[in-house]
């Protein structure tokens, strides 16, 4: 889970001070110190063995303008420690208590009428290439656990397997009608209001696991093969799944009219990008500062597809040799709730021996793909395979490629106080880059980030040099038979 807390708001009368919640780079809800001094008692209560960082002690009188800032800035590195520790973000009681934190915010914004009220909502599924939509009900007070198994309960997909499937918050440009995965939905939100905050998202079904050996559970399934064989050919449309050769394209869409859809998965898994995630073109400082990139994740890599000249390069980076990474977040001043925020990935990689280099990407997209990377690190030091957490950003993996980068093992969230090193800038040397033999010109470029406004106060949050990064316990060095 990734906090921030942008500003703050003066409410009632007698007026008290909220402070607005982002997490995972969308607002979330609003709660006074009090619900959170609460919180964290209830957390020294249950997590006694457990080392907390310190919380913003109370004060007795009204707080100056300084104060308050001391308060915002110390409440929000609170929250984004807590949302570093792994074993902290899954107890079911954090859940609980900022879901309720949600659906007590909406209530008082006006935009659910009472925590009872039974709503429909439309979720996107792959019954067919080009996706159905699925009308639910659901209970507003419902989360993502509770929906999902609605939504498989109407597929008639067994329960057992609904653990590889997830909700995913989606929106489509209506130029192309291109679909943008904005960030999976988690445990600690409900659904429907997630939604009322992000129109116009809809909500999309899909596999949520990142080792394609995984493909096998679903295949003696017919719902389930159904789902995996739509999403791939919708996959193979959309070039998420690249295929090079016009031959192979071809091949597959004759095996497509004729419904042989376990020889059409046969083949598109051996593809290099099978198992990926695509990403809008993003603005990248590598190889060069502001070159437009389409960023791919999967495979335990990081994929940069750059275009120079006529050709498109393909930049695979490993992610056990990330060392670290880090999210910065920019929020728009004291409209940071209806404003965009202005999001970063970092990561800081070993390009050779004894050479690190930090590679930024800016995009709207850098917070799913930090959790992206957080769960394929997960996996790799789990084993890779078989463990599925319902409860952490991950989407789908498979196998690694090229041998200039590997992952670490990083939680990137905002500032947060963590392992930092010193980074060495020794010459830089640029990774192989695999030529795709098929011109791939990105669909779509990258919007332009909004120019943050000046008020009395700085919104500038969550960029600090030191504290912002995690050690990736994956992190594998480079020995001699890899140069």
């Amino acid at each position: 889970m990734h906090f921030s807390i942008p500003d703050t708001q003066d409410l009632g009368s007698p007026t008290y001070t909220v402070y607005n919640i982002h997490i995972n780079g969308s607002y979330h809800c609003c709660l006074r110190y009090k619900q959170l001094h609460s919180l964290n008692e209830q957390m020294r209560r249950h997590c006694s063995s457990l080392s907390l960082p310190p919380f913003p002690p109370k004060r007795f009188l009204p707080l100056t303008n300084g104060q308050l800032e001391a308060r915002r800035s110390g409440l929000e590195q609170y929250l984004q420690i807590i949302g570093q520790d792994a074993r902290l973000v899954r107890l079911p009681f954090l859940h609980q208590f900022f879901q309720r934190a949600q659906l007590d915010t909406a209530l008082a914004e006006g935009n659910v009428g009472s925590d009872s009220e039974e709503k429909q909502l439309e979720v996107e599924v792959y019954t067919n290439p080009n996706g159905a939509q699925l009308l639910v009900n659901c209970n507003v007070q419902q989360n993502a656990s509770l929906l999902l198994k609605s939504v498989c309960r109407e597929l008639k997909l067994p329960e057992e397997l609904m653990k590889l499937f997830c909700l995913y918050l989606m929106r489509k440009k209506r130029e192309s009608d291109e679909l943008v995965l904005v960030r999976r939905l988690m445990d600690f939100e409900s659904p429907y209001i997630t939604r009322l905050h992000a129109q116009p998202c809809e909500l999309l079904l899909r596999t949520c696991y990142w080792d394609s050996s995984w493909d096998a559970k679903l295949y003696g399934n017919k719902v389930a093969l159904n789902l995996l064989y739509n999403q791939t050919v919708a996959d193979v449309s959309r070039e998420w799944i690249v295929i090079c050769s016009p031959g192979l394209g071809r091949q597959l869409s004759h095996l497509q009219m004729q419904g042989r859809s376990l020889e059409y998965m046969d083949i598109v898994r051996d593809l290099p990008s099978y198992g990926c995630l695509q990403f809008e073109a993003a603005n990248v400082d590598y190889p060069d500062p502001k070159t437009m990139a389409l960023v791919s994740i999967g495979n335990k890599e990081l994929s940069l597809r750059t275009a120079r000249g006529a050709k498109i390069y393909e930049t695979k980076f490993r992610v056990t040799r990330m060392r670290s990474w880090r999210v910065s977040v920019t929020h728009n001043t004291l409209e940071s709730r209806l404003e965009p925020s202005q999001l970063q990935l970092a990561f800081e990689y070993l390009i050779s021996k004894q050479t690190l280099r930090w590679i930024t990407i800016s995009s709207e997209q850098a917070m799913l793909m930090s959790v992206c990377l957080q769960a394929m690190v997960d996996q790799l030091l789990h084993g890779g395979g078989g463990k599925t957490d319902q409860n952490s950003d991950d989407e789908p993996d498979a196998g690694a490629t090229s041998a200039a980068s590997t992952p670490s093992s990083v939680s990137s969230t905002s500032t947060c106080a963590s392992t930092s090193y010193s980074t060495t800038t020794a010459s830089i040397t640029t990774p192989p880059v695999k030529f795709l033999a098929q011109d791939l010109a990105p669909k779509s470029k990258q919007q332009r980030l909004t120019t943050s406004r000046t008020f009395g106060a700085v919104f500038f949050r969550n960029d600090g040099e030191d504290g912002a990064r995690v050690a990736n316990e994956a992190f594998e060095g480079i020995g001699d038979d890899d140069l």
